[in-house]
């Protein structure tokens, strides 16, 4: 099996991986918050990381991975970082109409696209700039009902698009810069972003329930869903990193809306949640959006590794020639005689 094989393969099952375990935890939390009352939801995102944490730590301990430090400034703001744009994100939803939230969710993508054709050159074809238009357009149909807006939430929600987006770029280019696996990032930052989330989890979900998480009646019930849910969640955190790490922040959020239709199918046919026609359009509008998504970055993937092979198989036949290597010798060579590496390019979103 070639390499390119075998990162297709990888890639497929990081997003499978992402897609149940997502589906499954959002199932989980549901039953935990509506049906047994326990709304504290950055709480409870503390407590997955710390579980993770240590999930990763069993797993080092057995040689299942090998530790690599780096920069530990870059892992503590990176992972502060994502603590906050986690709590970020719940108090949008706290002070937001559901709608708008959902309006927020799909910021990211466009926000993500912007930030990374301004800082890092990334370019993001017209073919792919209309898949994502209709991926967004069918999610919106789908899942956007009220638009209340308020000026705190407005603010809440911007910094929450800002720091989510920030992080999952951030996700990837720690990745490849300091040439790290998702395991390891995830296992050197989990800490921070725990720390993080413990330290104002009960005081953001205080404010918005306006009760103690410490107060809580625990029944056993209660217990066995946290559990339940932590345990998810080593599998939802570790396929994030996985699926970031493999394609790109605009991707993983392309597979986030694909999560987002599943959910909401998921809930009407089993859970008998309300729907509606408009719901139905919305999801087959995405669906075709990412299978657009999919056709395009395939497409141009195999275009690109096209051109690399046909650039390859024409210098290798220039360094069969000598002659050839004489004449073409000044064009191989920058200013001052010092050849020129090969310009690095970041185009994640087409090897999805």
């Amino acid at each position: 099996m070639g390499e390119s094989q075998r990162f297709q393969l990888g890639t497929i099952g990081a997003l499978s991986l992402s897609v149940v375990s997502s589906v499954s935890i959002v199932i989980c939390n549901k039953a935990l918050i509506s049906t047994l009352g326990f709304t504290f939801a950055t709480t409870l995102t503390s407590w997955h990381l710390l579980v993770t944490f240590c999930s990763l730590h069993v797993a080092l301990w057995m040689k299942l991975f090998e530790h690599k430090p780096f920069d530990a400034r870059a892992v503590m703001g990176f992972g502060i970082l994502n603590g906050i744009s986690i709590g970020l994100l719940n108090l949008s939803l706290g002070f937001n109409s559901v709608g708008f939230y959902q309006m927020t969710k799909l910021a990211i993508i466009p926000c993500t696209v912007l930030l990374e054709t301004l800082f890092f050159r990334k370019i993001f074809s017209r073919s792919i700039q209309f898949s994502l238009l209709f991926l967004l357009l069918g999610v919106g149909i789908a899942t956007v009902t009220d638009l209340q807006l308020n000026t705190l939430g407005s603010f809440l929600s911007l910094l929450a698009v800002l720091t989510t987006c920030v992080a999952q770029i951030m996700t990837n280019s720690i990745q490849k810069k300091f040439k790290v696996s998702s395991t390891q990032l995830l296992y050197q930052s989990c800490p921070y972003q725990a720390m993080t989330l413990f330290i104002i989890g009960p005081f953001l979900d205080g404010l918005l329930t306006n009760l103690n998480v410490f107060a809580f009646n625990y029944t056993p019930q209660v217990l066995f869903f946290i559990v339940l849910s932590c345990l998810i969640s080593v599998s939802v955190n570790f396929s994030t990193f996985l699926v970031i790490g493999k394609t790109s922040a605009v991707t993983y959020q392309v597979l986030g809306h694909l999560k987002t239709c599943l959910v909401l199918a998921f809930g009407y046919v089993l859970l008998h949640d309300p729907f509606s026609w408009r719901n139905i359009l919305g999801i087959l509008i995405a669906i075709v959006g990412m299978v657009l998504y999919s056709y395009y970055c395939t497409r141009e993937s195999q275009q690109k590794a096209s051109e690399a092979s046909a650039q390859l198989s024409q210098a290798k036949e220039t360094e069969s020639d000598p002659l050839l290597g004489v004449e073409d010798g000044a064009g191989m060579l920058g200013d001052g005689g010092v050849p020129k590496s090969p310009v690095w390019t970041s185009n994640k979103d087409l090897h999805a």
